[in-house]
């Protein structure tokens, strides 16, 4: 067993320094009305005791946490299982660190998580939230804002203009997906592509939602291309692409191109096309969404994908809560997509 060391007190910093005990809770907690100079001994006290602040007793004076709960709509076999989702939560961790904020995830296994989820967010444990990956039944969103704590979204939400609420002016943080399915489909067409199918993500997405749309639009464009056959729904999964490449060459075994909702399940519609002996690209040319670049170099064939930021979106979302709330309210942010060429398409 060892004994515990005591901590150094606010009481022993104000000694150090030679200044009031207030005159140290003012520095430490980042008040005002300090002279410079009585700053800086309170500074120099702190480092040389290692004095550290009770975050409970600071958040009192502060009212602030210095957390913030990330919150995604997701069973934790997904989360800890797709690269997004690391990818995504980098780029939100690196920001709160940045900023000295701690970073608490919160996961929802199933609908009983909810309430659990809502109640932790409305005691007061975190400065803010950030809330990705829902569905458009998800009853999340509501459960968030009944907490009251400030939020930021990660992609477009579903609750649409007319939403009672007044939802619309939801902060959120999107890429491109309409303009990033068009400009894979294009691609595709442009290689003399006719039979061009699109498996879709889970359309109770936004993002799955939007690609279909960026699908159709190319599709139309076509003369005698557009074809409602050609369309297969999956999750977003290796498996889903796995079912939904199945059905569609049973359906169309005649498809030249496959778009896919995102890069895993680009990954399941490979696998199939290789089982059954079709020869990528030669045969049928795969794009993917989203550039997850262990996922899309180590494909075979290297996988043509459209390239979101997916770090760079979490960074994002982080900035803007740390930034606070703004008499107007704040745009939405839209990355653009680009085109990675590899060797599928």
């Amino acid at each position: 067993m060892t004994e515990a060391v005591s901590r150094p007190t606010l009481e022993a910093v104000a000694a150090r320094a030679g200044v009031s005990r207030a005159t140290v809770s003012r520095v430490v907690n980042g008040g005002d009305g300090v002279r410079e100079s009585l700053a800086e001994r309170v500074r120099q006290a702190v480092a040389e005791l290692g004095y550290v602040p009770n975050q409970a007793a600071r958040s009192l004076v502060t009212k602030r946490h210095d957390a913030v709960a990330v919150v995604i709509a997701e069973p934790e076999t997904r989360v800890f299982t797709d690269p997004f989702f690391a990818l995504q939560l980098r780029g939100i961790s690196k920001e709160l660190t940045a900023h000295d904020n701690q970073l608490v995830l919160l996961l929802t296994e199933g609908r009983d998580d909810h309430a659990r989820v809502a109640r932790y967010l409305a005691g007061g444990h975190v400065d803010g939230a950030l809330v990705f990956s829902l569905h458009l039944d998800d009853p999340l969103s509501g459960l968030i804002r009944a907490a009251g704590v400030p939020t930021v979204f990660g992609g477009r939400p579903g609750w649409g203009d007319s939403s009672p609420e007044g939802i619309a002016d939801a902060v959120y943080v999107d890429c491109d997906n309409r303009g990033g399915a068009r400009t894979a489909v294009r691609h595709l067409v442009g290689l003399g592509r006719r039979r061009v199918a699109h498996i879709t993500g889970a359309l109770d997405q936004t993002s799955a939602v939007d690609r279909l749309d960026g699908y159709r639009d190319v599709m139309r464009e076509v003369p005698g291309a557009s074809d409602p056959r050609l369309v297969e729904e999956g999750d977003f999964t290796p498996a889903g692409g796995e079912r939904a490449m199945r059905a569609l060459l049973e359906r169309c075994p005649d498809v030249d191109a496959v778009f896919a909702a995102n890069d895993l399940t680009a990954l399941g519609a490979l696998r199939v096309l290789r089982e059954r002996g079709r020869r990528v690209p030669e045969d049928v040319a795969v794009i993917g969404f989203d550039d997850m670049v262990p996922v899309a170099e180590q494909t075979d064939p290297p996988l043509t994908t459209v390239r979101q930021d997916i770090e760079e979106m979490g960074r994002l979302m982080a900035r803007l809560l740390l930034a606070g709330p703004t008499r107007e309210p704040a745009p939405a942010v839209i990355l653009p997509t680009h085109l990675i060429h590899r060797s599928s398409a």
